[in-house]
């Protein structure tokens, strides 16, 4: 069978499709319940990736502690997560989003976050007309996803809390401080910029929250781990520093990787839309810069810590990838991708100066967390200014308010519990492990104390 096609036909094609083309305009967007929809997904979809750093957080710790408190810890992490949800469904959300006047201080002090009334109204309609559908629309996205969203990042603030002071404070004091932290002090703070108050006034930029998640984090677990006194054993008597080594490098590889998985939805998500072709494409570019900048910060925390010390040490190279992703998270939309190769290169390298340096201040880190986001924090939220997204002043401005408030309130609630219930559990019970001493069983008893009883 022949099947022949002729010069006119082919041109009578060609113009049919370059008049079909040129019917559309170039910039056609989507309706606005479809934008709706796929801003509403992004929240949904991103916050589940950020709450599965949860998993990372207990699985990095898990590994990075000694054995006989390895339980302790995964019980800390999902009681953390818990507890910061809860907070901040109670009164944190609306401190931080809720009135926040321009140019102010915090939202409203009102208990109870519920979805919006249109959203109820559309839900319970027995009839959806378009009056009852554009209202909820017109917002640009579901409030309750925007609230899920918002959530899952508190929790990462407690749990760098958490792997800070490990291995020798109570856990109901611990969860006492990540109330108040997740209720009041962290919603305060992010309220300045996420919430439209006096330092977002100002200019002051933090995409994803290097500083309001990361070093807010950071300075509580500073003033925590000084508050709450070194590990028995960490320092010897001549003022040397005692390698207490973790029990599990494999799981704490596996939390680095669930973390990195993880921050595509911290970053990528807080692109806080996906409604349009330019959100997308924005949002491909934060996707590359985050994975560049942990790269960069594996291999650099590598070279730096091979020619320190004349060997690799595993633990740095995990905590490298951890700086280059928190340093990217202030900016991670640089145009540049060669940017994010510095940005997180330099956090990785800020890891490896940083984790000694504190140890010599006899700052008792048991997971290297002080180093790895807050100083890599206050490095990447300075990036935006050195990078042309912002003012170096003012940037420097909100890292300096940012931990002198948040410092002052922690050291209060650690004072407050220190003086009440007590921080630390007792000199034995800490040589026994607060396994057996706080959750009454051990992680792996086959290799434990409770291996000497079979």
């Amino acid at each position: 069978m022949k099947f022949s096609i002729s010069i006119k036909s082919l041109i009578r094609a060609f113009s049919l499709i370059a008049i079909l083309a040129t019917s559309f305009p170039a910039n056609a967007s989507v309706s606005a319940e479809t934008s709706y929809i796929f801003n509403t997904f992004s929240f949904l979809i991103h916050g589940v990736l950020v709450m599965f750093m949860a998993a990372g957080f207990a699985m990095l710790e898990s590994g990075l502690v000694r054995a006989k408190n390895t339980a302790t810890i995964c019980l800390k992490n999902i009681a953390l997560y818990s507890l910061a949800g809860i907070a901040f469904y109670l009164i944190g959300y609306n401190l931080m989003y809720t009135d926040v006047a321009e140019g102010g201080f915090m939202g409203a002090i009102s208990f109870l976050y519920n979805p919006s009334v249109e959203e109820l109204a559309l839900i319970n309609a027995s009839d959806l007309t378009p009056d009852k559908v554009n209202k909820v629309i017109e917002g640009g996205y579901s409030v309750p996803s925007d609230w899920f969203f918002q959530m899952v990042f508190v929790a990462t603030a407690a749990s760098i809390v958490s792997g800070t002071v490990a291995e020798r404070i109570k856990v109901w004091p611990f969860l006492i401080f990540v109330l108040i932290l997740s209720a009041v002090i962290y919603p305060i703070q992010a309220s300045w910029v996420w919430g439209g108050g006096w330092l977002d006034a100002m200019g002051f930029v933090d995409f994803a929250g290097s500083t309001l998640v990361h070093s807010t984090g950071g300075w509580a677990a500073l003033t925590g781990a000084v508050i709450l006194g070194a590990r028995n054993g960490k320092y010897n008597p001549d003022g040397s520093v005692r390698a207490l080594p973790g029990a599990n490098i494999p799981l704490a590889t596996l939390g680095t990787f669930i973390l990195w998985f993880g921050w595509f939805g911290f970053n990528g998500g807080s692109q806080l839309a996906l409604g349009s072709a330019l959100d997308v494409t924005a949002m491909s570019i934060v996707y590359v810069n985050t994975n560049l900048a942990a790269a960069a910060g594996v291999i650099v925390a590598m070279i730096l810590s091979q020619v320190s010390y004349g060997k690799v040490d595993v633990s740095l190279a995990l905590n490298g990838a951890i700086g280059g992703l928190v340093a990217i998270t202030a900016g991670p939309d640089l145009q540049n991708h060669f940017f994010a190769l510095i940005v997180g290169g330099v956090g990785g390298a800020l890891v490896v100066i940083a984790v000694p340096l504190i140890d010599k201040m006899k700052i008792d880190d048991v997971v290297g967390a002080i180093s790895a986001h807050l100083v890599a924090g206050i490095w990447g939220t300075l990036c935006v200014g050195i990078f042309g997204s912002g003012s170096i002043l003012t940037q420097l401005i909100g890292i300096v308010a940012i931990g002198v408030f948040v410092s002052i309130t922690s050291a209060a609630v650690w004072f407050f519990l220190k003086s009440t219930i007590g921080l630390r559990v007792d000199e034995e019970d800490e040589i026994t492990g607060l396994d057996k001493v706080e959750c009454g069983m051990e992680a792996y008893p086959e290799f434990g104390s409770g291996s000497r009883t079979l």
